[in-house]
């Protein structure tokens, strides 16, 4: 091989790490180092098989992919320049090219970990909406990752200094970020801070939480500063939303009752008493409106109020929906009487002004209780107070506004009072039925027995249906009682039965059970359970309940009038007294209200009223019934104008169920009353 030409430090070239060999124009190898032979035993070549003839003379690097003779593969880097012009004295081809082959393939996967770093840390960035930024302090210069200047509308090549970036923080925030940053580098400490930031391109507001840390040298002296900007403008936005939801009602967008209640206790809790009052606002018949015409009408209906009431309230008040159909106005520096005027102002107003729900125009009322400041200690017991007074504006007929008084505490303490002791009753056996016989006018035979609930407990004076009933009709266990009334007229009758003997029974029934879509069919299935006709079973409702609820009165009747029970219209005449709903109702009796029969052998209109129910109802073919015959003289006159049957204390004075049942097993057989 012949030598290379003393321009070339051979000795140097030898020894050396890079692969280096010469070659011909023609690609004949004509010197080459040590490196370069184990570069072709590595590969698996001889030296004239190496690739060094890729890279042109005095062209850029060329990188190639080389397999190994092992299965690996090796990146080489391979350039390639002419020599020198030989001296006179060397005797090489003037003709000869150097090519140098470096192998890279260690310094090429440092630069794919760190382009993969890079990229990583990038996307990470990106996916967290995270940017950030490092401040050189001594050199007061700061760098900027991509994703952040993205955050900030700007291109990642976009040049940018803190003077520019200053420009997009919200001028509020800059005192506050700048001092931050301040204290920071004076402690050498950790920061956070959150702030506005407007985007270049848009200069739409954008929220960033940030958080960063101070680094220093051996001797405390900062160095530089590294921070961390997350987007948390969606996040803000939905916190935002549900702080908001958790003090507004969604459908009205009115303060709800969480915000009444805490508005409430400020005003109940500060020292001295504040004059001030509370509103309490029910829509009347709101559940007719949601039943006739849909829950989205209803709605509608929440919705134009929650428009209306305003403009009509103080400056200073506040309305807010509680719940369902009842709203609440707060009053501040109000007094009981201007209150009451108030409420009665809004009841007047909603009452006269239509409201167009989908261009129809829908009337309705409302019912209001008003209560002052300093009749209560605190949120709760204002409330319910303002809930009496509305309690007494419903009982009076609806469509009026009612103040709270003492009187309204102690008869809800009186009611309170007697659903208790009936709940013991009921719980304790000492809830008892009474049976009090229903006599047939023409033989003076007993027909049935209608039962009356009664209180006997340890406590001075009983109390019947009269007097806990009302107070029942508000809560839900007037269902178990019902309830409680059939199964216990059902056991009886069956070990009536059981004895062969023949009984029929009489109950009444609230209007809650009489709304109870299911509680027909359950009576039925609960005679048929314990084996007893339906014949034997009767229920009774009143006139105005069975007015009130005339769909829910027609249901019932047809269920239990198919299955063979009875069904009566109870005190007839001492409501509407409308004779056009015994034609659209299939009952199988019709009582006659006392307030007619007491009278009846005194002439006047009261033998008329009772000779045309009498008429009508046998033309429907129904029985008649008079209530409350408590004198002698009355029998005879009834029996005249054709009342079929009757009850009262003449007839006979209720007992003790359970003393009915003994006497009649005993005997085999139900007895005749003799008068």
């Amino acid at each position: 091989m012949p030598a290379l030409p003393s321009s070339v430090p051979a000795a140097v070239l030898d020894t050396t790490s890079t692969a280096l060999l010469t070659a011909a124009e023609n690609g004949e190898v004509t010197w080459y180092n040590r490196a370069a032979q184990r570069l072709g035993q590595l590969i698996g070549a001889d030296i004239g098989s190496l690739p060094f003839r890729a890279a042109t003379p005095d062209g850029p690097p060329v990188e190639l992919r080389c397999p190994t003779a092992d299965g690996a593969v090796r990146h080489l880097r391979v350039t390639c320049r002419r020599l020198p012009p030989p001296r006179r004295t060397d005797r090489v081809p003037d003709d000869q090219l150097v090519y140098e082959l470096a192998d890279v393939t260690e310094q090429r996967a440092d630069r794919r970990r760190a382009d993969d770093y890079a990229w990583r840390l990038s996307h990470i960035e990106q996916l967290a909406r995270v940017g950030t930024w490092e401040w050189h302090l001594p050199s007061d210069q700061v760098v900027w990752s991509p994703t952040l200047k993205a955050m900030l509308g700007l291109a990642p090549e976009t040049a940018l200094d803190y003077p520019t970036y200053r420009t997009l923080i919200h001028p509020d925030d800059v005192a506050m970020i700048e001092a931050t940053l301040d204290r920071a580098i004076r402690e050498a400490d950790s920061f956070t801070y959150t702030h506005r930031m407007y985007q270049a391109n848009s200069r739409q507001m954008r929220i960033l939480e940030c958080y960063g840390e101070v680094f220093t040298d051996e001797s405390g002296r900062p160095l530089r500063m590294l921070g961390t900007a997350h987007d948390i403008t969606e996040i803000r936005q939905v916190q935002d939303e549900l702080a908001y939801l958790a003090e507004h009602d969604p459908l009205t967008g009115l303060p709800n009752r969480r915000a009444l209640t805490a508005r409430l206790s400020q005003l109940t809790g500060t020292d001295g008493r504040t004059a001030a009052a509370l509103l309490l606002i029910d829509i009347d018949n709101f559940k007719d409106i949601n039943d006739l015409r849909g829950h989205a009408i209803g709605d509608e209906v929440l919705r134009l109020l929650a428009r209306l009431l305003p403009d009509h309230l103080p400056a200073e008040a506040v309305l807010g929906r509680l719940g369902g159909d009842e709203f609440a106005v707060l009053l501040p520096c109000c007094d009981a009487d201007r209150a009451l005027a108030i409420g009665a102002g809004l009841c007047d107003l909603v009452a006269h002004t239509p409201l167009a729900v989908r261009g129809e125009p829908l009337r309705v009322t409302l019912s209001i209780g008003a209560a002052p400041l300093d009749t209560a200690d605190d949120d709760t017991l204002l409330l319910a107070h303002a809930d009496l007074a509305l309690y007494q504006a419903k009982g009076e007929g609806r469509n009026r506004a009612r103040l709270f008084a003492p009187e309204q505490q102690r008869q809800a303490a009186h009611r309170v009072d007697l659903v208790s002791r009936v709940r013991r009753a009921l719980d304790t056996g000492q809830l008892q039925l009474d049976a009090q016989p229903i006599i047939d006018l023409a033989d003076e035979r007993v027909r049935s027995y209608e039962l009356l609930m009664r209180v006997r407990d340890d406590q001075h004076r009983q109390i019947g249906p009269g007097d806990f009933l009302p107070a029942l009709e508000r809560g839900d266990m007037i269902y178990e009682l019902d309830r409680w009334v059939v199964e216990t007229a059902t056991a009886a009758l069956a070990s009536a039965r059981a004895a062969q003997v023949e009984l029929r029974l009489d109950v009444n029934i609230s209007s809650r059970s009489l709304e109870d879509p299911s509680f027909g069919d359950w009576v039925v299935g609960t005679l048929a359970a314990a084996g007893v006709p339906a014949t034997q079973l009767g229920l009774e409702i009143t006139e105005t309940t069975a007015i009130a609820n005339l769909a829910a009165a027609r249901r019932l009747a047809s269920t239990l009038t198919s299955a063979g029970c009875r069904f009566s219209l109870d005190d007839f005449g001492a409501g509407y007294g409308s004779f056009v709903y015994l034609k659209h109702l299939p009952f199988s009796a019709v009582k006659i209200a006392g307030e007619f029969v007491r009278q009846a052998d005194h002439g006047g209109s009261d033998p008329i009223l009772i000779d045309a129910v009498v008429r009508a109802a046998h033309g429907l073919g129904m029985r008649t019934v008079a209530e409350h015959i408590d004198r002698p003289e009355l029998v005879p006159v009834l029996r005249q104008l054709g009342v079929d049957r009757g009850q009262g204390y003449h007839l006979g004075r209720p007992e003790p169920l359970h003393q009915l049942m003994a006497r009649t097993l005993t005997r085999g057989g139900v007895s005749a009353t003799s008068r």
